[in-house]
């Protein structure tokens, strides 16, 4: 079977754009992949978050990975920082990576902005870990949307540049596993912007340990336009909020903008607003349920993760041990 890698940093709460975004797709693909979903810490540590915050957000965001429908039974679940040789093999990597390379990755500069002499080396050399947390497992696939793809590409450059230096075929180049359409979901207050988790007004986002009343109000309060719902797609032109909510309910149902606006097109926001909220409730409040529960275990989560390491460094190990043979470097001394 094809195996899929993918990741999510434990920096805040997930969200709704998060969840229709990725973890749904993470779910879906349970059945045709063999699957590793992790938690991404070390990647955070980019962002310099408060240590306690950090471990909490690690569990939380576990936590609500299982409860959105990924079975650690059915996929491996873990902790980046638990399987130590995702940060071994980027550093491999990194003697195979020009710099060059790694200059032209836009998230480093929008990130960096004009003071990229002053960001830490880890928002400059993310992309290499990113690339040995998905080759560290022979990784098949990556599930990816249109904004990761260069993220991807260097991923396969990085492979490639490892198998032509050692005249090697040893690291399969993963390929996209493109996600549905029509989940990029963006701010309730600026259809032009992504949702965020790090965007500093709560009601841009509806998280997904929000309430119905709290889901209810910032659809409510979400910013649209004088204008009723148009009967087609070409009437959402130049219109980002009204195209964002139409979105996010198409996305909730598994519909299409066209299916959604055959049955509101002429409607006012008010009122399909409140069809927003009760789809969003209907399909959240099950997973909100479900992470309050996992919350009150928390030996229950820490365990999943254990298990997760073990299987994952079971794979893992191996890979790594090989790729320090292709290198030249001596094995450890038993």
């Amino acid at each position: 079977m094809n195996r899929i890698f993918s990741g999510i940093q434990p920096t805040h709460a997930m969200h709704l754009g998060n969840y229709l975004g990725a973890v749904r797709n993470w779910v879906d693909l349970q059945g045709d992949f063999d699957c590793i979903y992790c938690v991404v810490d070390l990647h955070a540590l980019t962002s310099a978050p408060d240590p306690a915050a950090l471990r909490a957000q690690s569990r939380e965001l576990a936590a609500t990975l299982i409860a959105a429908g990924i079975d650690p039974k059915r996929s491996i679940l873990f902790c980046q920082s638990q399987v130590a040789a995702h940060a071994e093999l980027a550093w491999l990597f990194s003697c195979v990576t020009p710099m060059g390379w790694l200059k032209r990755m836009t998230q480093f500069k929008d990130k960096a902005g004009k003071k990229q002499d002053q960001a830490l080396h880890g928002l400059f050399a993310y992309p290499v870990l990113m690339a040995a947390d998905v080759l560290l497992y022979h990784a098949t696939h990556v599930p990816v949307g249109e904004d990761q793809k260069q993220h991807l590409e260097l991923m396969r450059e990085i492979g490639g540049s490892f198998n032509h230096r050692f005249g090697t075929e040893f690291f399969p180049l993963p390929e996209p596993q493109i996600l549905g359409s029509g989940t990029r979901i963006m701010s309730l207050r600026d259809g032009t912007k992504k949702m965020s988790k790090t965007d500093p007004s709560d009601m841009t986002r509806i998280n997904m340990v929000d309430d119905a009343d709290t889901i209810a109000n910032k659809f409510r309060k979400a910013r649209t336009d004088p204008e009723p719902l148009p009967s087609e797609p070409a009437g959402l032109e130049g219109r980002a909020e009204a195209a964002n909510l139409v979105n996010i309910y198409a996305s909730l149902n598994r519909h299409t903008p066209e299916e959604v606006l055959q049955s509101y097109g002429g409607s006012p926001f008010s009122v399909f607003k409140q069809a927003l909220t009760d789809a969003a409730v209907a399909a959240l409040a099950p997973i909100a349920d479900r992470l309050n529960g996992l919350m009150q275990a928390p030996d229950e989560i820490e365990e999943v993760l254990k298990d997760g390491a073990d299987r994952a460094r079971a794979i893992a190990d191996p890979i790594l041990a090989r790729t320090k043979d292709i290198m030249g470097l001596l094995p450890p001394k038993t």
